[in-house]
């Protein structure tokens, strides 16, 4: 089978394309013939050599979610799966390649209305909104900020803060175009990239969500309100400062709140309920997608080019 692998760490043109044997089921585990394939903020950093010390290595095969069919399924997996149109998280690898396999408990049936380009879309960012709104311990009324918000996690917070009765929803973006699809989206007020925006743009918010991190993440700290709750979510921009929390010291009397999240502190089952709420919702009309294109999988280093370019609104997807 045909799969893309790191193989030198850097920019995109360290992607490979090659041929592999497809992956087995192991029990517990499910085969799937990929339609769909999430291309995701994550897979960059890894790409990039950011997260080596993690254990990541060249010759890795990049991908986290995928949609298919299930093709085969392995010993203790009850063979009603196979046939089923599905979503799937491989993990932090196997998702770029014509077959993968997860486990079942990562694996979730479709709506028949929702395309595997939409499930990829929404799958895994979908749940990193909901619950990063929720460890903000957002709550209606409350103003918040969506820092990176032309992703799919943003564009995906902007939509359930909007729904959920946030005041005011402010996105960071870097064109007016960004920002007026942004408002069709739920968006009140468009900054640009340092958190400016018009005169009538809130001076601060309850909850930041941030997938971008980097050098001018203290700016963003700035704009919380006494009780403020800042969530960072990606780091897709880099690492913040070293000493970016001394902006929470200085700020003591504010009672700032900063924290990490990472969904795989959900226990799965939580994910899963999430996840299925999200699909049947998006399938409906209730909740959209942005697919910004879908690509042939033999192109993921042009992929990564675009999301590097800042080109990307929404998600791209690789289709075997």
């Amino acid at each position: 089978m045909k799969a893309v692998v790191i193989r030198t760490f850097g920019d995109p043109d360290g992607l490979e394309v090659i041929d592999v044997p497809a992956p087995v089921p192991a029990p517990g585990q499910v085969q799937i013939a990929t339609e769909a394939i999430g291309v995701g903020g994550v897979d960059a950093v890894i790409r990039r050599g950011t997260l080596a010390a993690y254990g990541f290595r060249e010759g890795h095969l990049l991908g986290s979610e995928v949609a298919g069919r299930v093709a085969a399924v392995g010993e203790g997996v009850d063979a009603s799966w196979i046939g089923r149109r599905v979503w799937a998280f491989t993990g932090l690898s196997g998702g770029y390649a014509e077959w993968a396999v997860a486990a079942v408990e990562d694996v979730l049936a479709l709506p028949d209305e929702l395309t595997g380009a939409d499930a990829v879309t929404l799958g895994g960012s979908g749940v990193v909104a909901h619950f990063a709104l929720e460890r903000a311990r957002f709550t209606p009324g409350e103003a918040v900020l969506v820092r990176g918000a032309a992703g799919s996690i943003g564009i995906t917070a902007v939509q359930l803060a909007a729904r959920h009765g946030a005041s005011a929803v402010a996105v960071t973006t870097s064109s007016a175009d960004r920002g007026a699809r942004l408002r069709d989206l739920g968006a009140t007020h468009v900054l640009d990239r340092t958190g400016e925006g018009g005169p009538d743009a809130p001076v601060g918010f309850d909850v930041v969500i941030d997938v971008v991190a980097g050098p001018r993440l203290p700016l963003f700290l700035d704009k919380l309100n006494p009780n403020g709750r800042f969530v960072a979510v990606g780091v897709v921009g880099g690492q913040p400062p070293a000493d970016f929390g001394m902006r929470l010291i200085d700020a003591f009397r504010k009672s700032l709140s900063f924290a990490t999240f990472s969904s795989d502190t959900v226990p799965g089952p939580d994910r899963q309920a999430v996840r299925s709420s999200q699909f049947a919702d998006a399938a409906h009309g209730d909740l959209r997608t942005v697919v910004h294109e879908v690509l042939p999988l033999d192109q993921a280093a042009l992929a990564h080019r675009r999301m590097d370019a800042g080109e990307v609104f929404g998600r791209v997807v690789l289709a075997p």
